[in-house]
């Protein structure tokens, strides 16, 4: 089963303590460095196993012009200037940036796949199985997994790779999730990943 990677959302603003957005990691949350070591094994055994890893950034024109106003999150995210376009916020965190050739995917709502060509660069990787990971999980990483179900992908979310600021709201999108993906952590997440290598 050939398999892909989506690492969804690992940006300054939204994983970095000086960054902006606040709904997927606590400014002091304690656990970020356990995240931040989670997403990073994922990515690099991914990359060791052979599977494509897709870069998946939210941003937004300086003005906020196409960020729609139709929702709180969106209403806040303009507010306080988070992930604009060519600025510090919307850039990868260093250690989770996507490698020179890899896939990039850039949106501007909740669902990663909507209005975007996520869809066709995943289907050119030739994957069925999509591992899903990233910020918030309650918001892209549920947005993310419920669509790629409904396209007829095999996915299975990494759990400790996902963050929400409050954690019940982690643990409630993922009980939610698991009748539509597999739950798993990195550690299986990359064994399976060896086995079909």
């Amino acid at each position: 089963m050939k398999a892909a990677l989506l690492a969804m959302h690992y940006q300054n603003d939204v994983l970095h303590p000086e960054g902006k957005v606040r709904v997927g990691v606590a400014a002091d949350d304690p656990k970020r460095s356990e995240l931040i070591d989670a997403a990073l094994r994922l990515m690099q055994g991914a990359r060791e196993h052979g599977v494509p890893v897709i870069s998946v950034r939210i941003a937004f024109a300086p003005d906020y012009s196409d960020c729609l106003a139709n929702c709180e999150l969106f209403r806040r995210t303009a507010q306080g200037g988070a992930v604009q376009e060519g600025r510090w916020g919307s850039a990868f965190f260093d250690a989770l940036a996507p490698l020179p050739g890899e896939a990039v995917v850039t949106h501007k709502r909740d669902n990663p796949f909507w209005a975007t060509d996520l869809d066709e660069v995943v289907r050119r990787t030739g994957a069925t199985r999509l591992y899903v990971a990233g910020i918030a999980t309650n918001y892209v990483v549920e947005h993310g997994a419920r669509h790629a179900s409904d396209l007829g992908y095999d996915v299975a979310v990494v759990a400790d790779a996902c963050s929400t600021a409050k954690r019940h709201l982690h643990e409630a999108s993922l009980e939610t999730l698991s009748m539509l993906a597999s739950i798993v952590n990195v550690d299986e997440a990359l064994k399976q990943m060896a086995a079909h290598a």
